[in-house]
C-alpha cells in the first residue's frame, strides 16, 4: 500500500471519529458520519440500515446522495422488501466487509421504471458490529463502479467499527438517560404516595399514580389475604381507577402466581393479545406484553403489581432493578402508611389514658370527697329536720350515681376489650367463639398500654386462627411478664399447622401478629406440625421509659 494513501485512509479515519464523538443525537451522529465517510473516500452515495434481530423489518437510519429511484415514494423501497444483504445479515452470514453486491432493490427500481437510479448498479456492504453486539448495515455505491478493491473494503470495515462503537455508546447514554427519567417518575411517584394519609385510599390512587407516570394502560393490585387468595383490590385502565373485591387462588392467577409464588419478576411477551382465564374472570383485560412485580415486605412476597398493555415487548425495555425498585417502594408506603396509622392510634390511646388518670386524680376524688362530706353531715344532722336528712341523702346518692358513670367513661377510654385486664378479655373472646379458654399468668409488673394492645390484638388473631383452623375447641394461653420483658404464649393441640403454611409463613395473619411484634421492638414465633401442639409466641422487651409510664399510671 503507497504510503500516501495510508496516510490519506487514517486522516480519514481520524475524521470520522472526530465527527461521531461531537453528539448523542443517533440520527446527528449517523447522517454527519455519512457525510464525512463520502467526502474522504470519493463514492457519491451511502445508506445506513439499524436492524435488529428480534424485530422484523428494516429501518433506514441515514442517507445521502441516493438516486431519484430509490426515493420515490417517501424512501418507500429503502423500508420496503428486504434485500441479499439484508437477509444475509439478519442469518448472520455477513461478518465483513462484502465486494460487489447486486442491488436487489436497485433491480426493482429499474424493472418497475421508478426513475434514474443516477448510474448505480452496486454496492459494497459491511456490518456494523462492537464486539459481539450488532447493529445494522452500511452501505456504499458510486455511479458507474460495480468493484470494490480489497482497500476500499479494509477502510470501510475499519469505519464500520467506529459507527458501531458509536452507536453502542449513543445507545448506553440512552439507556442511562431513560434509566435516570424513569427514577425520576419514581421519585414522583413515591412522593405521591407517602403523602396519602388513609391506608383505605393508598390501593386506589396507588394504581393510578403508577398507570399515569409510567403511561401503563392496564394496572392491577393483588394482596395476598387472610383466606391464602390474591384479592384483585384496585385496577387503573384508561385511566379510570376502580377499587375491585374479587379473589383468585394462589394456583390460578397465570403470570401474578408465577410472580407470588417464586418471589420473582416475570415479564411475559407475545405477537397475540391473551388473557388466561382465570385472570380474565376478574376483569383483566386480552394483553400482549405484561409484567408481574412481586409485592416484599423483608423479602416476604405479600402480594403483586400486575401491570398490562395491548402493545407487544412494552416492558422489555425496563430494567429487573427498576420494577423490583418500585415494587418494594409500593410496599414501604403501605409500611409507613401502617406505622404512621399506628403512631396515631398510639397518641390516641396515651391521650385516653392521659384523661382517665386525670379522671381518676381530681374528679373522681372530688366526687368521692363529696359523698363522704355528705354521709357525715347526715350523721351529725340527722335530728335536724327531715328536709336537710333527705337532702343530704340524695347529695349522697347523685355523688354515687356520679361516680358509677365516671367509672364507665374511664374505662371506655381504655383500648377495646381491656376494661378488665388482658387475659380475662382474651378468655371472654374465646369464650364467645365456643372455645375452652385456659389461662396462666405469672407475673404482677402492669403493662405499657402499647405493650398490652399489641398482646390483645396478638392474642385476638391467634385465638381466631384456633377456631378456624386447629379442628379443637380449646385453647391455652400463657402470660409472662417480667422487668424487661412481656411473653404471650397461645397453644392449642389440634391438627397442626399444614406443610405449605409452615413452610412459607405466608398468611396475612401471621404477618399481622408478627409485625405488631416487630413494632415494639419484639419478635413472634410460630412452631408445631402434623401430632404436634400448635404455639404462638409473641415477646416484647419493656424498655425503661415504659417503665416509668406504667409505674406512674395508677390502677383506676
Amino acid at each position: 500500500m503507497p504510503r500516501e494513501t495510508r496516510v490519506n485512509e487514517l486522516i480519514a479515519l481520524k475524521e470520522i471519529a472526530e465527527v461521531l464523538n461531537t453528539s448523542n443525537d443517533m440520527d446527528v451522529i449517523l447522517n454527519e458520519a455519512l457525510m464525512k465517510l463520502l467526502q474522504v473516500t470519493g463514492f457519491t452515495s451511502g445508506w445506513i440500515f439499524l436492524l435488529d434481530d428480534n424485530v422484523p423489518g428494516n429501518t433506514c437510519a441515514a442517507s445521502l446522495n441516493l438516486p431519484e429511484a430509490l426515493t420515490v415514494g417517501n424512501y418507500a423501497l429503502m423500508c420496503g422488501e428486504d434485500c441479499w444483504c439484508v437477509e444475509r445479515y439478519r442469518q448472520r452470514k455477513l461478518q465483513h466487509a462484502v465486494n460487489i453486491i447486486e442491488c436487489k432493490r436497485i433491480n426493482y427500481a429499474v424493472s418497475h421504471q421508478l426513475g434514474d437510479t443516477g448510474d448505480i448498479s452496486h454496492h459494497a456492504t459491511v456490518p456494523l458490529n462492537a464486539g459481539k453486539d450488532r447493529f445494522g448495515l452500511l452501505n456504499v455505491a458510486q455511479a458507474g463502479k460495480t468493484h470494490f478493491d480489497e482497500e476500499e473494503l479494509a477502510l470501510l470495515q475499519a469505519i464500520s467499527f467506529q459507527i458501531g462503537t458509536a452507536i453502542k455508546r449513543i445507545r448506553l447514554y440512552q439507556a442511562q438517560e431513560q434509566s435516570a427519567l424513569l427514577y425520576a417518575k419514581l421519585g414522583d411517584v413515591i412522593q405521591k404516595l407517602n403523602a396519602i394519609q388513609d391506608s383505605r385510599q393508598l390501593s386506589l390512587l396507588a394504581v393510578k399514580e403508577i398507570s399515569d407516570a409510567f403511561n401503563w394502560p392496564y394496572v392491577a393490585l393483588f394482596i395476598y389475604d387472610q383466606e391464602r387468595m390474591l384479592s384483585l383490590r384496585a385496577t387503573n385502565a384508561n385511566q379510570n381507577a376502580n377499587k375491585e373485591l374479587r379473589s383468585l387462588t394462589v394456583e390460578e392467577a397465570g403470570p401474578v402466581s408465577t410472580a407470588f409464588r417464586e418471589n420473582k419478576l416475570v415479564i411475559e411477551s407475545r405477537r397475540d393479545a391473551f388473557t388466561c382465564d382465570s385472570l380474565a374472570s376478574v376483569g383483566i383485560p386480552h394483553y400482549a406484553s405484561s409484567a408481574a412485580i412481586p409485592l416484599r415486605i423483608r423479602n416476604r412476597p405479600i402480594g403483586v403489581l400486575f401491570v398490562s398493555s395491548p402493545n407487544s415487548k412494552q416492558f422489555d425495555e425496563f430494567h429487573e432493578d427498576f420494577m423490583y425498585s418500585l415494587g418494594d417502594h409500593y410496599t414501604l408506603s403501605m409500611e409507613n402508611l401502617r406505622v404512621y396509622e399506628q403512631r396515631q392510634e398510639l397518641a390516641r390511646m396515651e391521650e385516653r389514658n392521659r384523661v382517665a388518670r386525670d379522671l381518676h386524680d381530681s374528679v373522681i376524688q372530688k366526687v368521692f370527697s363529696l359523698s363522704f362530706l355528705a354521709k357525715g353531715a347526715e350523721t351529725v344532722l340527722s335530728a335536724s329536720e327531715p328536709v336537710v336528712r333527705q337532702s343530704l341523702q340524695e347529695i349522697q346518692q347523685l355523688a354515687q350515681e356520679a361516680l358509677k358513670e365516671m367509672r364507665g367513661l374511664i374505662w371506655q377510654l381504655h383500648p377495646p376489650g381491656l376494661e378488665n385486664g388482658l387475659m380475662p378479655a382474651l378468655q371472654q373472646y374465646g369464650q364467645g367463639m365456643n372455645l375452652d379458654v385456659f389461662v396462666q399468668v405469672e407475673g404482677v409488673k402492669e403493662l405499657h398500654r402499647a405493650v398490652e394492645e399489641a398482646l390483645w390484638r396478638i392474642g385476638q388473631e391467634a385465638i381466631n386462627n384456633i377456631r378456624k383452623h386447629a379442628g379443637t375447641n380449646a385453647a391455652h394461653i400463657r402470660l409472662v411478664k417480667t422487668e424487661t420483658f412481656a411473653c404471650i404464649e397461645i397453644m392449642d393441640k389440634g391438627k397442626g399447622l399444614a406443610p405449605e403454611t409452615r413452610k412459607s409463613g405466608l398468611t396475612m395473619g401471621m404477618m399481622s401478629m408478627r409485625e405488631r411484634a416487630e413494632s415494639l421492638g419484639g419478635q413472634l414465633t410460630i412452631t408445631g406440625g402434623k401430632g404436634k401442639p400448635t404455639i404462638v409466641k409473641a415477646e416484647i422487651p419493656i424498655k425503661p421509659a415504659e417503665l416509668e409510664v406504667c409505674n406512674g399510671e395508677e390502677d383506676l
